[in-house]
């Protein structure tokens, strides 16, 4: 769940997702009340207005193809963005619009084959923000810590070999942790084991876990958003403002209908696209501030960052289109370090996915997924990341929640509106300029939407202790302990990496990355603490506590 789109903001206006959305695809009745063959739909998927099964007209697939790309832009474009500055890459936006290009490439490949050969339900894939803290943690590893020249633009030169090489040897090792790890994911989905870890995995060990995947991140949004507050304060309010005062309103658009020919119908626009919107006219305003030179020219001035010409000369550079291929940073390194914080994210990932199956069966009007579709599921995500690590997004792929929730505010379950998805974003993954021009966002814009997408991701954590009684000390300590833990022993070691000796090196690296990364540290002390404090719930009903977790 890249936590932190349009999608997690559509969680804080759930009421809606049980009511009839009189929205643009409610006018095609003629998909309506139909599975594909022509055969009646079942009586639970009456409200939609396309069934898992039904297949909508082509254009209109295309369409609602192009909005679930839209939906799952934020999530997308994050974490290439957040991943650059360990990757040595801040002051190189062309090559991180190829990695933006890669996550779109790879993206796209992962939700054909999770709605084809996976859980087979209308679910997206994308980057995942579970891999991103252990990926923050070995990069931040002596061996890895960036040079201090490439933290300086002016001593910067992206063509040179010997900048080409600094941050390829960083996403190769990333690449090799990545792919060890999938394996993991693609036993315990394919084996069957997850239906027997999730009967030990409750709300208590999930809370923390996905809370502190955003939390330790306070840091790289503060210090975006602080290249201009002024900007990153104006994204904030626009995305607040579409995302929660303007979630009702529905917007007039022009449609063609089978029945009504050309008439006009309701869109709730801001209800879909609340984080898009706000980027894009915050986008916009830092293009009005620098072609009037409101902000500052001088390159170490404060605002500086926040002008659209620091980085235009990327648009004129990337090509038109390029093909991401496997290994394009060249061959894949292991090491141990590195395997196992990855692992750490698998697991949290895993849970989160699980989650998302329930939710997304439950909106598109389909049966729970049985355990053997889970493991399907499970495991296609598994060879997902393996491709990702191939491929080298920098990163991994799972289930995105944005995506779910847009289901239930457009009421289309259709398997096939997934696929035009996934074929946009191969499409967009291919056309080169795309991946360039998100890499030109102003640092500050960047920073405004991390602001709103970390603390949702954190609140979307924290709600699953509604699946639990917080009037019980028992569970009030274990929550408090473990997410309190999850801060504390990080920033400890991070300060004090000396202190992580036990002689063998590689044996130092592994541990320092685990207690470095604050949700494996949060999650496995609730894990531990909650199968073992007497008074919890335990077995089978804690594991269909975790499952009605909406994750």
């Amino acid at each position: 769940m890249p936590a932190g789109s349009e999608g997690l903001l559509l969680r804080s206006s759930k009421h809606l997702q049980d009511q009839t959305v009189d929205g643009v695809l409610s006018s095609h009745e003629g998909g309506q009340g139909r599975e594909k063959g022509g055969q009646p739909r079942s009586p639970s998927s009456s409200p939609l207005a396309y069934g898992v099964l039904d297949i909508p007209p082509w254009y209109l697939c295309i369409f609602l193809g192009v909005q679930h790309f839209l939906t799952a832009l934020g999530g997308l474009v994050a974490v290439p963005l957040i991943l650059a500055k360990d990757l040595c890459l801040q002051h190189d936006p062309l090559t991180q619009s190829y990695l933006i290009s890669t996550m779109f490439f790879v993206s796209g490949i992962c939700t054909l084959l999770q709605v084809f050969l996976g859980v087979r339900l209308p679910i997206l894939q994308g980057g995942t923000f579970a891999f991103v803290a252990p990926s923050v943690a070995m990069l931040s590893l002596p061996t890895w810590k960036c040079p201090t020249w490439t933290l300086n633009a002016s001593l910067v030169n992206t063509s040179s070999p010997e900048f080409t090489e600094e941050w390829q040897k960083r996403i190769r090792e990333l690449q090799g942790a990545i792919m060890v790890a999938s394996c993991v994911q693609m036993l315990v989905g394919f084996s069957g084991l997850i239906g027997f870890l999730m009967r030990f995995i409750g709300p208590l060990t999930v809370a923390p876990t996905i809370a502190l995947v955003a939390l330790p991140l306070f840091d790289t949004a503060g210090s975006d958003a602080g290249i201009h507050w002024g900007i990153a304060a104006t994204t904030v309010f626009l995305i607040v403002l579409f995302s929660q005062y303007l979630k009702s309103i529905a917007v007039p658009v022009p449609v063609y209908g089978r029945e009504k020919k050309c008439h006009t119908s309701k869109f709730y626009l801001f209800q879909v696209f609340p984080v898009l919107m706000g980027l894009c006219i915050s986008w916009l305003l830092c293009f009005v501030l620098t072609v009037t030179n409101a902000l500052p020219s001088v390159p170490t001035a404060y605002g500086y960052l926040a002008r659209t010409d620091t980085k235009g000369n990327v648009l004129n550079q990337a090509p038109w289109f390029r093909l991401p291929y496997p290994g394009q940073w060249g061959r894949p390194t292991i090491s141990l370090a590195g395997v196992f914080g990855i692992i750490a994210g698998v697991i949290s990932s895993v849970v989160e996915s699980v989650g998302d199956y329930y939710a997304c069966a439950r909106l598109v009007g389909a049966p729970p997924p049985p355990k053997h579709a889970i493991n399907r599921g499970i495991g296609i995500e598994g060879l997902g990341c393996l491709l990702a690590g191939a491929w080298g997004t920098g990163n991994g792929t799972t289930s995105f929640s944005e995506n779910v929730g847009a289901l239930g505010i457009t009421r289309v379950g259709s398997r096939m509106v997934i696929v035009a998805a996934g074929c946009v974003l191969l499409l967009m993954g291919i056309f080169g300029k795309i991946g360039a021009a998100f890499a030109t966002i102003p640092t500050p814009v960047i920073g405004g939407m991390f602001l709103v997408m970390f603390g949702v991701i954190t609140a979307v954590g924290i709600s699953n202790l509604q699946y639990v009684d917080m009037n019980s000390s028992r569970n009030l300590f274990v929550f408090g302990f473990s997410i309190y833990c999850g801060l504390a022993v990080p920033s400890w070691v991070n300060k004090n990496p000396e202190k992580v000796h036990t002689g063998i090196l590689q044996l130092d690296q592994v541990i320092q990355v685990l207690l470095t990364t604050g949700m494996f540290v949060g999650g496995l002390l609730g894990f531990l603490l909650d199968n073992t404090i007497p008074g919890g719930q335990h077995g089978t009903d804690n594991r269909k506590e975790g499952e009605r977790a909406n994750i």
